[in-house]
């Protein structure tokens, strides 16, 4: 019925708990579900913890790379692998409230292709750091401006998608890391597929890899590529 993704590198620290809280929440709302998670070339024992978990668990797939892929390409192997038609990836730190899997769910029952948690709608509860905030609304605005994009929050970690209608666009991502998303769906709208914005409640997870200032460089020079190809 559906499968949930959790990319994880160097996740060790929390990737058993994260999965304990998903599973008690789809005990409770699913009666057919798998977790898979997209294990990265980890060096901190991730993929041992991952392991355990899947022996100790049937509906929990762990994919281990020797290397690192790239979130990006972690998930494209793992939606490529996933069991189930719907799909939803999520961030490890479960920012987002499990309580939104079941709006993404009948979204992409209800026909939508793709459904995104979106933490810069109206109705959304979305408490984060204020230097994360701005540089989240300044791109947010960049790719809207500069890519036409009709979604408010591209790069929220919480996002379903209709496995079969994406499958061509995930061999077109050039991207292997955070752009992965932005580039997805801008694919996504140019390919005419429906697409709804969930609003959600999201709390800032603590720890984060990313760093604004050189995350910010590399996300124009993704921006400013994709124009190059329109």
């Amino acid at each position: 019925m559906l499968s949930i993704i959790l990319p994880a590198y160097n996740e060790a620290k929390r990737i058993e708990s994260a999965v304990e809280r998903i599973m008690e929440f789809m005990n409770s709302n699913f009666q057919d579900f798998e977790i898979i998670i997209a294990e990265d070339g980890s060096t901190d024992g991730t993929d041992k913890v991952a392991e355990k978990l899947a022996e100790k668990y049937g509906f929990v797939r762990h994919l281990h790379s020797d290397e690192r892929l790239g979130r990006g390409k972690a998930l494209n192997n793992a939606i490529k692998r996933s069991e189930y038609e719907f799909v939803i990836y999520m961030d490890v730190d479960l920012s987002t409230d499990l309580k939104h899997v079941n709006d993404i769910y009948e979204a992409l029952k209800a026909g939508y292709d793709i459904a995104v948690g979106s933490r810069l709608l109206k109705s959304s509860r979305a408490k984060r750091p204020f230097t994360r905030d701005l540089s989240s609304r300044v791109y947010n605005f960049l790719v809207r401006a500069l890519l036409k994009s009709g979604i408010h929050d591209h790069q929220c970690g919480f996002k379903g998608f209709r496995k079969s209608r994406i499958a061509d666009i995930l061999d077109s991502i050039a991207d292997n890391h955070w752009f992965w998303d932005t580039e997805l769906l801008v694919l996504a709208q140019r390919k005419g597929l429906k697409i709804k914005e969930i609003p959600v409640t999201w709390e800032h997870g603590g720890e984060s890899k990313v760093s604004i200032l050189n995350d910010s460089i590399y996300m124009l020079r993704n921006i400013f590529r994709i124009m190059r190809k329109r």
